[in-house]
């Protein structure tokens, strides 16, 4: 099973943690990382570095992180980048994160980053794009 640590700023990591124990409960290698305003980039990596020695990365390790560039993106990059068998993903949201969770155990790390990527665009969507597919379902629905 691949090892997941989720990250971001403020509370992100621990309330999107907290979402998923509610759709899907508890998750096994999986570890919530805040970065709350009064830490340092060295208290993350620190931290980083304690929950990847918790959740092992033998069958690999995602980084989920909330922002492309922000500094739980950045130093989860540094770490990959001098590991193998590491992926980052950025930008995620909750969509992401739970459909990522139920399929891990199938996938590769790089697989994981790949799949990530189209879920994580799956759950952009908008009330306007999502009414304006029903009638198109509805028709296709009504010639069976």
């Amino acid at each position: 099973m691949l090892s997941v640590i989720i990250s971001g700023h403020g509370a992100f990591a621990s309330g999107m943690e907290k979402a998923m124990l509610q759709v899907i409960g508890e998750q096994e290698q999986c570890i919530a990382i805040d970065f709350p305003p009064e830490s340092t980039t060295q208290q993350l990596e620190a931290q980083f570095q304690q929950a990847i020695m918790q959740v092992g990365t033998e069958n690999g390790l995602v980084f989920i992180t909330d922002l492309l560039g922000g500094s739980p993106f950045r130093l989860a990059s540094t770490i990959a980048m001098s590991q193998d068998n590491i992926e980052v993903v950025a930008g995620a949201n909750l969509q992401l994160i739970l459909e990522m969770m139920l399929e891990r155990d199938e996938l590769t790390s790089s697989q994981f980053r790949e799949q990530a990527l189209q879920c994580g665009h799956r759950g952009m969507t908008s009330l306007f794009d999502e009414m304006s597919k029903q009638p198109q379902q509805e028709m296709a629905c009504e010639g069976i």
